[in-house]
């Protein structure tokens, strides 16, 4: 490629296929690189998240290929044999615009949101892997990628490469993150009659839902599972920390399928067939883990810059597809100044400190060091509180004075009060 762009984004995912609808449709002249097809390497649980979305394409869900909106939210703390969940339904979430929150397959939707920067204006270059950059006095000038011509020149790039972000380490921007910071997600795809889906989890056509399995769900390693619920398909998984798979020798086909017979998950997958197994890095270190953003004619968006929220909410789409607008908005400005030096790329940081990215990210990011610091949460602790609740709630000729007494024995007797008390208010305190 002898032209030289404005500039150039490497990935298109949601960040990156975001950053070039933005700068296709403000004129600007911009190529994506992706290393295989649009959707075709990308993996998540299955929950997009759709506050900027929305804005950029109003009512995008009559066109998009979602799968359905989420309007159940269920999650579960998990024993060997047990489960005690808190279950939500709002029927507010029912209507245009959903809560923003959509089931999708990223195969489907990614190859949709390539489709619309296309349209826009966007080149987008499928089987390119990106090498290297181009650098010249420091600054990044280009990219050379693994096609004919592959030395291509720009005012700046914008790096959307995720969590396996080698072009990020090159810049010198980032290091690679540690094992503990970094989840490995594991799903499979299956497939059940639409009819069957809607029924098992009290679901009306179109409408859909979220189930978190926390606990021991994965036999007593830190992690968790999910099930979301697809038109005629469930998307089911468990994220489990790197760091802990390496120190207990874990694989992660055995964990999935360790999950998935679980009598708490079993009964919604029963009939089911497996359609596809995909597995995925995510950066969930949060805020700590933030690299430097920006240097000369670059800035890291997306999984790239580890915005994810590691909490509850489970967000990072919207922080992804946040990033890439922030990102084209000081593209838009630098271009207008005609520097694209860090000084002005800051613009980029400054940005998303404004922005609920950094603001969510900042308020959870305790999250990963308290979840981290606390094994008895994926352990013991879940066994004896659902042992404790199963006690408290049988039925026998003992009066509830001795039966109490008794259960509070046995349960002081598996676990330290102090100790688990200390651990939950910890993790509270990480999470509130």
């Amino acid at each position: 490629m002898d032209e030289k762009f404005d500039c150039i984004i490497v990935g298109a995912g949601p960040s990156g296929a975001t950053a070039a609808l933005r700068l296709a449709g403000a004129g600007l002249n911009v190529v994506v690189f992706e290393r295989g097809k649009p959707g075709s390497k990308n993996m998540f649980g299955g929950v997009l998240y759709s506050t900027v979305l929305n804005k950029l394409i109003p009512d995008f869900w009559k066109e998009a290929p979602v799968e359905r909106h989420v309007i159940r939210k269920r999650f579960s703390l998990l024993s060997s044999t047990a489960e005690a969940a808190f279950d939500l339904s709002f029927n507010a979430f029912d209507s245009p615009p959903y809560n923003n929150s959509f089931t999708v397959l990223r195969a489907r939707f990614d190859r949709w949101y390539a489709g619309k920067a296309e349209e826009a204006g966007a080149l987008i270059v499928t089987d390119a892997n990106v090498e290297d950059f181009i650098v010249e006095d420091n600054a990044i000038k280009g990219v050379k990628a693994g096609i004919e011509g592959g030395d291509v020149r720009a005012d700046c790039v914008i790096c959307a490469e995720g969590a396996n972000s080698l072009l990020a380490e090159k810049s010198g921007l980032k290091t690679r993150p540690g094992p503990s910071s970094t989840t490995l997600g594991v799903k499979e795809v299956i497939s059940l009659p639409k009819e069957v889906i809607e029924d098992r989890f009290s679901l009306e056509d179109g409408q859909g839902a979220s189930f978190e399995f926390f606990g021991t769900a994965l036999g007593g390693a830190a992690g968790s599972g999910f099930i979301y619920t697809n038109k005629d398909t469930l998307s089911v998984g468990i994220g489990v920390p790197i760091s802990v798979l390496k120190e207990k020798g874990l694989k992660p086909n055995d964990l999935i399928e360790g999950f998935k017979g679980h009598p708490a998950v079993a009964r919604y997958l029963r009939g089911g067939k497996t359609e596809e197994f995909s597995a995925h890095m995510i950066p969930e270190g949060g805020y700590k883990a933030v690299p430097t953003l920006v240097k000369d004619g670059l800035m890291l968006v997306g999984d790239s810059a580890g915005l994810l929220n590691p909490s509850l909410f489970r967000e990072g789409t919207n922080l992804a597809m946040a990033s890439g607008l922030l990102a084209a908005e000081t593209v838009i400005d630098a271009r207008a100044k005609g520097d694209f030096s860090a000084r002005t790329l800051g613009g980029y940081a400054e940005r998303l400190k404004k922005s609920f990215v950094i603001k969510d990210l900042l308020r959870y990011k305790d999250v990963p060091a308290a979840i981290g610091s606390i094994p008895g949460l994926f352990s013991e602790g879940p066994e004896a509180i659902l042992e404790f609740l199963q006690g408290h709630f049988t039925v026998s000729e003992k009066s509830k004075d001795e039966l109490h007494s008794e259960i509070r024995k046995a349960f002081r007797n598996k676990v330290s009060m102090k100790k688990l008390l200390l651990e939950l208010y910890r993790a509270s305190k990480a999470l509130r």
